[in-house]
């Protein structure tokens, strides 16, 4: 059956913006005040500003190549099939490195409520990850609900923040200057280190490039999408982190699990740490809600292209969703979160999505001297400049301060996409799936009714009444 495109451009910011923001704004301000002190809001800059070259040239890749899978598309139509498959390796790595980072920020606020001891916490966060990958498993009408009704309520809390922040400022401004001053405490030595872990924190765009095929006209829809989510983002963290750096002292920062909450109970007391709490476990959610979907979207992509397993795009028989690309994604997660810290595996997530990152800007170089349709604005000059950006995140994690044995292994880890080319490429075709892959019909079987979705259905009458009084207005 053919993918019904109900997807529209309100849909994909709301897929873009849940991606983004999660458990990064909620635990990156502790982590970076460590490292710079108050001008780690400076990072927050130079890191959005990054991250909007690299989702334009995504953006702009999309235009050329406007099919599900992504950089992993956008690659194999530039060169071929090996270097999009080394692309679509190291982002799925990337992804299914950054799913347990949420489970672990889940389990951080979750104790601001109750205390966990170390058995409890394992069964939190495997609870936590399966419950989201049913959702998944059930199908995306289930999930897109679940994700725009996450993505407003997990910018609530951050709204609050920072105009009760910007108030108290208003009232206190000794507070403000207090804890900015000195505003490099640290000197600049760790910027490299400290870009690389809030680079993480916009990471989350190129989900919306992933399900091309859902989306109603998509060589505009997603573009527009990806600039109007990446500017919401950048916004509500500069000002989120403004207000957080300014409450408390770049020392105390440094010290908790949970910024947001410690920044609620200074404005709020109690009921400001709940609100925050509350938030940062529903922002948690959607992100990794938005990460389970787009994840196993590029699973798809890849097996049904002959460069993955079979299993990869086996579909459940009710459902009809890559039940076992969801669970095997999940089984992976609840290991990581496990076994790993979450500077290391931010670290390495940021080292995968750079490498795959730079080999989408060089893309993009093919693609526009190989399609004439339209010259869009930027697109010779984006990708140089994201180029540059990639080789220095990579840079700058090879030479952090992750240990030597870890970097190795990812190093390995990522190489290890070379023979996994060699051995399915020639083996594995899926003729049938493939054909539906390139005439854009779906395994999903989506039923995407826009009018039944929470923020869409809201923004719908919100629009009609901006016409309405628009047209009343031009009349008289």
């Amino acid at each position: 059956m053919p993918l019904k495109k109900d997807l529209t451009s309100f849909d994909l910011t709301s897929i873009v913006v849940g991606s983004i923001v999660g458990a990064d704004i909620y635990i990156a301000s502790a982590l970076t005040a460590g490292l710079l002190g108050p001008a780690a809001i400076l990072v927050w800059i130079v890191a959005g500003l990054c991250a909007t070259i690299i989702a334009l040239v995504l953006a702009y890749c999309s235009y050329y190549v406007p099919r599900v899978g992504g950089p992993f598309a956008f690659v194999s139509e530039a060169f071929d099939d090996f270097y999009g498959f080394l692309t679509g390796w190291s982002i799925w790595i990337a992804e299914i490195l950054s799913l347990p980072v949420f489970a672990i920020a889940f389990v951080q606020y979750l104790q601001f409520f109750i205390t966990l001891d170390f058995y409890q916490q394992i069964l939190i966060k495997g609870l936590f990850l399966f419950a989201l990958t049913y959702i998944n498993i059930r199908g995306v009408k289930a999930a897109g609900r679940v994700n725009d009704v996450l993505t407003i309520i997990k910018l609530a809390p951050l709204l609050l923040l920072i105009i009760v922040g910007v108030g108290f400022f208003a009232l206190h401004p000794e507070a403000l200057t207090s804890n900015y001053i000195p505003f490099v405490p640290l000197g600049f030595g760790n910027f490299g280190v400290a870009l690389v872990l809030i680079f993480w924190a916009y990471v989350g765009f190129e989900m919306g490039t992933l399900p091309a095929s859902e989306v109603k006209n998509p060589r505009k829809t997603i573009p527009k999408a990806i600039f109007t989510g990446m500017a919401i983002v950048t916004i509500f963290y500069l000002l989120t982190n403004f207000v957080v750096l300014g409450l408390m002292n770049w020392t105390v920062l440094q010290t908790t699990k949970v910024p947001l909450v410690l920044a609620g109970t200074v404005l709020l007391g109690t009921v400001g740490a709940v609100i925050m709490a509350i938030g940062a476990l529903v922002s948690v959610s959607g992100s990794d809600e938005s990460g389970i979907l787009g994840t196993a979207r590029l699973s798809y992509a890849m097996s049904v292209d002959g460069l993955f397993p079979r299993l990869f795009s086996k579909e459940h028989p009710k459902y009809q969703t890559p039940y076992i690309a969801l669970l095997l994604q999940g089984i992976i997660a609840f290991a990581l979160c496990i076994f790993s810290g979450l500077t290391d595996l931010i670290s390495f997530s940021v080292f995968n999505l750079a490498f795959a990152f730079l080999l989408t800007c060089l893309a993009l170089l093919v693609l526009g001297k190989r399609k004439h349709a339209k010259t869009l604005h930027g697109q010779r000059i984006l990708p140089i400049f994201g180029i540059v950006i990639c080789l220095y995140l990579i840079t700058m994690y090879l030479l952090g301060s992750t240990a030597l044995f870890i970097k190795i292994i990812g190093i390995i880890l990522l190489l290890f996409g070379v023979p996994l080319y060699v051995f399915f490429s020639p083996k594995t075709d899926i003729h049938h799936l493939k054909e539906l892959f390139l005439s854009e019909e779906s395994i999903f079987m989506r039923q995407f009714q826009r009018t039944d979705r929470f923020l869409a259905h809201f923004l719908i009458h919100l629009y009609s009444g901006y016409q309405r009084i628009k047209k009343i207005t031009t009349h008289r």
